[in-house]
């Protein structure tokens, strides 16, 4: 095996996204079904390693030890530009879109038992092509493995885990932007227009007053919200509670926004007006790197030896959740703009991952103006209650 060093697997990554933005600046189609640029580079990434593994056995593997700090930036970033006035706005919605993900979770557990017992397995390893893989991810397959392997005796647990999180991160990465595309176009939804978006910049080419000091204030504060960040979650680690520490850089950065007037209030912008703009470029960029660097390694050929049943069980829970977007979070939501961007996320709540979700989240409101509030109801929902909530219903599955 080949493992290319970190400094390499970094430039590498930097290289993918710009290839994923000059992808999509240049095919229209991309831009249509609002394709994440990053899923366009990593897949290409991840599809080449695998051809160099099928034609020679040969195995390549990056070293992206820096991949966890620019989760952490994003999501101090999306908390620095969280106004207190948006989160008591999106307090009811949060509730009912928790809801939604809790009943789907039941239903992806029943469907991943049923086809688990269809091939003859313990109806118990479905659960790891359940909820475990694709609401939990790879964490929450990590965290199980084990003991379905030594409680329960299933011993391909891991495997079973890990192929089914690798085809649902793909499915969610590919599915969010089509969904959101034809739900638009099916109830005539009016865009946002809002060009003040929460990550990332319009595809349309706009001069700003972009300059040295935004940028600079950009990174020093979300620097100083990832430290914050960080201690926070030792703090809960050592209530017992377990929670991932993107989530306490979340909390740490809706703090920072309201209760320090300094950190984004009107005296900044008054000075630096396009602070906000460096927080969404630092922002974007972080997020852009980070779902390349998890594409980047995903080992195509390690699903073959359950392939049939991967297959099947992946189309199966894809299918449900697409019917579960377009007939029941989509109208229950309100049927607006903002509930089209959340239902573009809620593949990523589903099959993916945070990231996932917020990537396709992102790629929607690059094509038609910002949702604020779906960029504060979706990660709390993904990072705070979601794993709470997993973590109950898995051990009534498994009890």
């Amino acid at each position: 095996m080949t493992i290319v060093g970190e400094f390499i697997s970094f430039t590498v990554a930097i290289l993918l996204l710009m290839s994923g933005k000059l992808f999509t600046i240049n095919f229209y189609i991309l831009r249509k079904y609002s394709i994440p640029e990053p899923v366009i580079g990593g897949l290409l990434c991840s599809g080449f390693i695998s051809v160099i593994y099928f034609t020679s056995g040969h195995k390549v593997s990056f070293d992206l030890d820096v991949r966890d700090f620019l989760l952490l930036l994003f999501f101090s970033g999306i908390g620095l530009k969280a106004d207190i006035r948006t989160l008591r706005q999106g307090g009811k919605p949060l509730l009912v879109l928790l809801g939604l993900a809790a009943i789907f979770m039941i239903g992806q557990n029943f469907a991943g038992m049923g086809i688990a017992a269809l091939f003859g397995l313990d109806p118990l390893a479905g659960l790891m092509v359940g909820s475990i893989s694709l609401t939990g991810g790879l964490g929450t397959t990590m965290a199980w493995a084990p003991i379905f392997k030594e409680d329960l005796g299933i011993a391909n647990a891991a495997e079973l885990g890990i192929a089914a999180n690798t085809v649902g991160l793909i499915a969610a990465c590919v599915i969010g932007g089509p969904v959101a595309t034809w739900l638009m176009r099916r109830h005539a939804i009016t865009p946002s227009g809002i060009a003040d978006l929460d990550i990332g910049a319009s595809h349309e080419r706009q001069s700003t007053n972009l300059d040295y000091f935004c940028v600079l204030w950009a990174i020093f504060i979300l620097n100083i919200t990832v430290l914050l960040g960080t201690g926070l979650d030792a703090l809960i680690d050592e209530t017992g509670l377990t929670l991932p520490t993107f989530v306490a850089c979340l909390i740490a950065g809706i703090a920072v926004r309201n209760l320090t007037p300094l950190a984004a209030g009107k005296t900044v912008m008054r000075y630096w007006p396009a602070t906000r703009q460096g927080l969404s470029l630092i922002s974007d960029m972080s997020l852009g790197l980070f779902l390349i660097m998890a594409l980047m390694n995903l080992q195509l050929w390690e699903l073959a030896g359950v392939f049939g049943f991967i297959i099947t069980a992946l189309a199966v829970q894809i299918l449900l959740s697409l019917v579960y977007i377009l007939y029941v979070v989509f109208p229950v939501m309100g049927r607006d703009y903002e509930a089209t961007v959340i239902a573009a996320g809620f593949g990523g709540i589903t099959l993916g991952s945070t990231a996932t979700a917020i990537a396709n989240m992102t790629a929607v409101t690059q094509q038609y103006g910002a949702a604020h509030r779906a960029f504060i109801i979706v990660p709390l929902v993904c990072g705070f209650f979601i794993d709470l909530v997993n973590a109950l219903v898995i051990a009534a599955f498994v009890g």
